[in-house]
């Protein structure tokens, strides 16, 4: 027996809504802090988080589903080649020994890139790759220019970098995320704002 979810997938979301923005993005990463918070507690690393994999109910809460590639055995020695290219950290490409819960952040920040922008940071995460190579050379402001990224604020900014850091050790954990100055201000009374209004707009767009 499963739990029935009738919203579908945060995919179809993002689709639907587009970019959403970055007050929304904070609902979304918020939750999606609880569901690593707790699955990391556990020692368990998922190593296929994408958009695809997180279903969501009638009143936009998350639930992260498709656990076939995670494993609770030396998570922070890990040597499969798992995951999904676009959302996958560099340091599986490349054949290095990784971090589990490091890799499930880098995939973090590209569900939280694609949420707030409505589309890909890169094609993948490979040296060779155009906008993935920008961030390596650091030249930011060709970056945020051609993602269409100029307006956004600094602190996501600086939280997006960091999550897609090349070196995993670089990386924040779960707790490092929640005391960055882009989630401050996060209140109960913020989230249930954004929840009624995610709802409401992707109900206007389905009626339209």
């Amino acid at each position: 027996m499963l739990e029935y979810i009738p919203g579908g997938l945060l995919f179809d979301v993002c689709q639907t809504l587009g970019g959403m923005g970055e007050q929304h993005g904070k609902y979304f990463l918020s939750q999606m802090l609880d569901v690593l918070e707790y699955m990391h507690g556990k020692g368990v690393v998922h190593r296929d988080l994408k958009l695809e994999n997180i279903l969501v109910d009638d009143a936009m809460n998350l639930k992260v589903a498709d656990f076939g590639f995670a494993t609770f055995r030396k998570v922070h020695n890990l040597k499969s080649y798992r995951g999904t290219m676009t959302y996958m950290a560099p340091e599986i490409k490349e054949g290095k020994t990784y971090d589990g819960m490091k890799i499930d952040m880098f995939s973090t920040g590209v569900i939280l890139f694609i949420i707030v922008q409505g589309i890909f940071p890169f094609k993948e995460a490979k040296k060779d790759e155009f906008f993935y190579n920008l961030l390596l050379k650091g030249d930011y402001d060709t970056y945020w220019k051609k993602t269409g990224g100029q307006n956004l604020s600094k602190e996501f900014k600086d939280l997006i970098l960091a999550l897609f850091s090349y070196d995993g050790v670089n990386r924040p954990d779960v707790a490092a995320i929640r005391a960055h100055p882009w989630m401050t201000g996060v209140s109960g009374d913020v989230i249930k704002q954004s929840r009624c209004d995610l709802v409401e707009s992707l109900n206007e767009k389905k009626s339209a």
